[in-house]
């Protein structure tokens, strides 16, 4: 693992572990098991360094989504269906839901990224290389305002993953997302 890896890979911990307050360059030094300093000197600041958790946050999330995403695009493009996206999303959740610890770090990084226009910069265009897709596929799928179906479905999305680890919720089934999701694109896109 390179050095960046570990720093970041530590600092998404921590985060998750400890929140905002709990990441500091000695903290991710210590708990990447680095001698003193060295987060410092790949990421000098604070504002670096919550670049370089991000940015490694975003690369696990693609791989962590990455067969979903791969093999729901393949089937979307050979046969554009509803129900294929519904699958999609199913698995999607069910990914992002089951690594806690990610999930966590990102909500962490997300508030944060309210009050440094830095880093909501970062946050805001990472958000779209998951978001642009989505508008595409509504696209296809006939939505009259597939940029505006793709916040709501974002946004239902980021609600059931907020209620499943962070709030008063329990982890949906498979069952209940499904039929959450197709309910939900019904209503965007009329009865299939």
């Amino acid at each position: 693992m390179k050095r960046s890896e570990a720093v970041a890979e530590a600092a998404i911990t921590l985060l998750a572990e400890r929140g905002m307050r709990g990441l500091t360059h000695r903290a991710v030094d210590e708990a990447a098991g680095l001698p003193p300093g060295s987060a410092s000197n790949l990421a000098r600041t604070r504002a670096a360094l919550l670049e370089l958790t991000l940015a490694h946050l975003v690369e696990l999330e693609e791989r962590a989504l990455a067969p979903a995403l791969e093999s729901g695009l393949t089937a979307l493009d050979r046969r554009p269906s509803r129900e294929v996206l519904v699958g999609l999303l199913v698995e999607a959740l069910q990914v992002q839901i089951a690594d806690v610890r990610r999930s966590l770090a990102r909500y962490e990084l997300a508030l944060e990224a309210t009050r440094r226009p830095e880093l909501r910069r970062v946050y805001d265009r990472a958000g779209r290389r998951f978001r642009d897709p989505a508008v595409a596929l509504l696209a296809v799928l006939g939505s009259p305002d597939p940029v505006r179906h793709s916040r709501q479905l974002v946004a239902f999305t980021e609600g059931v993953m907020f209620d499943a680890i962070a709030g008063a919720g329990e982890s949906p089934s498979r069952e209940d997302t499904h039929a959450a999701i197709r309910e939900l694109l019904d209503g965007m896109l009329g009865p299939a």
